[in-house]
Formats: C-alpha cells, sequence, structure tokens
C-alpha cells in the first residue's frame, strides 16, 4: 500500500503544481495572458480557467472531499488538457507544447487509477 499512495501523491502532486503555475500564469504573466489571447480565448476564459484550476487542485488535495467530487475534477482537468492539444494543434504551435500537455494528461489517469487504489 505505500508504494501506491507514492506513486498517487507524485502524481496528484505534479498535476498540482503544474495546475497552480498556470493559473497564476493565467492571471499575472503577461506572456500567458498574451498567448491565450493569441489562440483565441476571451479574456473571461482565461480568469475562468484560472480560478477552476484552483478550485481542482483544492478538491484533489484536499482528502476529506469525497471521491465522487475528484472525480469531477479529474474531468475538468482533462477536459482543459484535451482543450489546450486543440487549441495548440489548430494554432500551429510547436508540437512540444502538445507532448507537454500529453503528458500531463498521462500523470492525471495515473493519478485518478491510484486514486481508486489508495481511497
Amino acid at each position: 500500500m505505500g508504494n501506491l499512495k507514492i506513486i498517487y501523491w507524485t502524481t496528484t502532486l505534479i498535476t498540482s503544481i503544474y495546475l497552480l503555475w498556470s493559473a497564476y500564469g493565467y492571471l499575472f504573466s503577461q506572456t500567458m495572458i498574451e498567448g491565450i489571447e493569441k489562440l483565441g480565448f476571451p479574456n473571461f476564459f482565461r480568469v475562468e480557467l484560472a480560478v477552476l484550476k484552483i478550485i481542482a487542485v483544492a478538491v484533489l488535495l484536499i482528502p476529506q472531499i469525497p471521491i465522487h467530487y475528484k472525480d469531477w475534477s479529474y474531468v475538468g482537468i482533462a477536459l482543459f488538457y484535451l482543450t489546450a492539444i486543440i487549441a495548440h494543434f489548430a494554432h500551429k504551435d510547436p508540437i512540444a507544447i502538445n507532448l507537454i500537455n500529453v503528458v500531463l494528461f498521462g500523470i492525471l489517469i495515473v493519478s485518478n487509477m491510484y486514486m481508486r487504489k489508495v481511497h
């Protein structure tokens, strides 16, 4: 059980750190704000995504929150990654950006799978 928890918490923390970094950038980094604008998304969507990412991290990290709420966070995060992949592909951004998103999507899947094993 110890190894399962290590895998779960490692993947969950990687996901959470990325989401918090991304949310911070969406709110305060001029480069990221301009990048989202170049992808064609409205300004309110950028702020909405930042807030939803922060909420998702809280739901994932607070142990007392029931699993069915955590499931919804995983779904929301997965939709974020899929939206990012599609947007960057349509915008013809460098493939490295989408590779990062695909890897993060994989880490998210592992986190979700191991959440079920440790809870």
